[in-house]
């Protein structure tokens, strides 16, 4: 399912198979039967998020996790950690990874990934740690940003005492790739830092003035314009540039940055942020891997789908493999 250069049969129709055609289709029916979203609050939104209302899985959380806060840059934020198992598919401890959550910068907690991040902590030996960033619209940008450039700058301080050393990685889904992008930049560029050895980037957002599949997307799967617009204005509250690469990620030098790993579905409205983002990573001479998902909706691999399990099990390969 993955290609440097994708093959253009990849993006037919005739390439996704029955079974993610036929979830589609039951996401599309629940969202058109479901209340109209921006009618309500945000508080409303995440309350349906904790009770597993919507296309994603509701995830257990974890009896091995614990709160950390983090301080650094005069500022501090909770990190959620998830160590490996004992007797995990990988012993001992070969690190960590900064997972930032996805949600339009509105949605979504650092607790409510905890079975995805344990499975990646037992597979890939990686202390998972989740960012508990400060949320849209009460905490507009760039509040959410400054949270993850703290995080990341703890972690590189306290690697040692966290996991004993080892290699470092960053990475989440949606807004948590944004996120994860823009912190990378942030710590380059302001503190001359580059302590990531491997980016895991997932259906992410890096242009805010919209790429022309996410314009053109107005289905309601999971993640159509009008919600990807919706999210911004709460995100961006004061007529902010959109040029601006802290922003607009897909705009800034990307020259210096770690091996990335693009994943997305094709059936996607951020579909272009990927294809965009990654041949631009390349061109900056940075490694690169693009796995895309014939038929794969928005942030399918937080859904209960074959293609999902696939997907999350080659981002676990793909950081595990960079410790080597």
């Amino acid at each position: 399912m993955s290609d440097r250069i994708p093959d253009h049969t990849i993006f037919s129709p005739g390439a996704i198979a029955e079974q993610t055609r036929a979830h589609n289709q039951s996401l599309i029916d629940a969202a058109l039967k479901a209340p109209d979203r921006w009618q309500r609050t945000p508080d409303d939104l995440r309350a349906d998020r904790r009770k597993g209302i919507g296309p994603f899985t509701l995830q257990r959380e974890s009896a091995r996790a614990q709160t950390m806060i983090a301080e650094a840059l005069g500022r501090q934020v909770a990190v959620r950690i998830i160590r490996p198992a004992s007797g995990a598919e990988t012993n001992p401890v070969r690190g960590a990874y900064l997972h930032i959550h996805g949600g339009g910068w509105m949605l979504g907690a650092a607790d409510m990934q905890d079975e995805l991040l344990e499975q990646t902590a037992d597979r890939t030996g990686l202390v998972c740690l989740s960012v508990d960033y400060r949320l849209a619209p009460e905490h507009p940008y760039p509040a959410g940003p400054d949270d993850c450039e703290t995080a990341a700058a703890w972690l590189g301080r306290e690697i040692g005492n966290l996991a004993g050393g080892g290699r470092m990685f960053i990475g989440g889904e949606s807004a948590g790739a944004h996120l994860a992008v823009v912190t990378l930049l942030r710590l380059r560029d302001r503190h001359g830092l580059t302590p990531f050895s491997g980016a895991n980037l997932v259906c992410g957002a890096y242009d805010l003035a919209l790429t022309p599949s996410m314009r053109a997307f107005e289905t309601p799967l999971v993640l159509a314009r009008r919600d990807t617009e919706a999210f911004i204005e709460r995100f961006l509250q004061n007529s902010e540039d959109v040029g601006d690469p802290d922003i607009s990620p897909i705009h800034a030098d990307l020259a210096g940055l770690p091996p990335a790993l693009f994943s997305c579905g094709t059936s996607d409205g951020l579909l272009d942020d990927t294809l965009f983002m990654c041949g631009r990573w390349s061109a900056a001479g940075n490694q690169t891997e693009l796995s895309l998902w014939p038929g794969g909706p928005h942030a399918f691999q937080s859904m209960p789908t074959e293609m999902a399990a696939a997907s999350n099990r080659q981002i676990d390969e793909f950081l595990a493999g960079l410790c080597e």
